[in-house]
């Protein structure tokens, strides 16, 4: 009986060891043999069917085993565009920036601007609809101002690129969004009587986004601001420069004193 027992505890302790070891079957990693090419074409295969976190493991093997290579180099990026379809934007834009940064002349480097922009449209557009009822003033377009940077990015260094096209359209989009925002938190200040704080974030947004439609509002701001504050000569020339730019505009109807303008009213 004791020798059973012994045999028994033996057997335990060795399987211990070999678990240890990770020399079991189940620990074997299958991939150790692989080259990089099929690291790389079985991860491109988890990322075409929709297996990201797969895909990114296979990735990462290929880059830490054949650190140097084209096959390295486009993996990074492989990466990136996984995180990117995983809906976890933070680490395809970290993905992105680790690409621009190593590989500055790569020939893909302006589909790595592209794709640093597109997570971040997504993430401000992500965060948009999450706190769609917060105050404006609250909410910091982080997100949307680094997506036109690095369009503006693509677009400027690239403009054969076959990404700067529907880059250029989303920067439009853009603009009209970062404007739109800085108005309504130039307005919110207004309405709470910190005249000071308007006036600040009218004229951000009219140095800023010069071409956006949200500038009307803007300029208005601008202009009842400097009127509170006492400043009838900042308000006659923000007064100007919103009739010449928006003639029809309902905030500069009539020609009388400002505060009997229609305008003034609207709020």
């Amino acid at each position: 009986m004791s020798r059973i027992l012994s045999l028994l505890l033996l057997l335990s302790a060795l399987a211990g060891s070999l678990t240890g070891c990770g020399l079991l079957p189940e620990q074997i990693d299958e991939t150790k043999s692989w080259s990089a090419s099929k690291l790389y074409y079985s991860a491109k295969e988890r990322l075409a069917d929709g297996n990201y976190t797969e895909a990114v493991k296979l990735f990462e093997k290929l880059e830490a085993r054949y650190p140097y290579g084209a096959y390295a180099q486009q993996s990074q990026l492989e990466v990136a565009y996984a995180y990117y379809k995983d809906n976890e934007p933070a680490s395809a834009i970290a993905a992105c920036e680790r690409f621009i940064k190593l590989h500055p002349n790569h020939p893909n480097v302006d589909y790595a601007y592209y794709l640093k922009g597109l997570a971040n449209f997504v993430e401000d557009t992500t965060l948009l609809a999450k706190f769609a009822d917060q105050d404006m003033s609250e909410r910091d377009p982080k997100s949307a101002r680094e997506a036109f940077e690095a369009f503006k990015e693509l677009a400027t260094r690239f403009p054969e690129s076959k990404y700067s096209a529907d880059a250029v359209g989303r920067m439009k989009y853009l603009v009209n969004n970062l404007a739109s925002h800085e108005v309504r938190v130039a307005r919110y200040y207004y309405k709470r009587g910190a005249y000071v704080a308007a006036a600040a974030r009218g004229k951000y947004a009219l140095e800023n986004y010069p071409r956006s439609p949200a500038l009307e509002e803007g300029l208005a701001v601008m202009a009842k601001s400097y009127d509170k504050l006492g400043l009838p000569d900042l308000r006659d020339d923000t007064l100007r420069v919103l009739k010449l730019n928006f003639p029809n505009s309902l905030y500069v109807a009539g020609d009388g004193p400002v505060r009997d303008k229609p305008w003034w009213k609207l709020w």
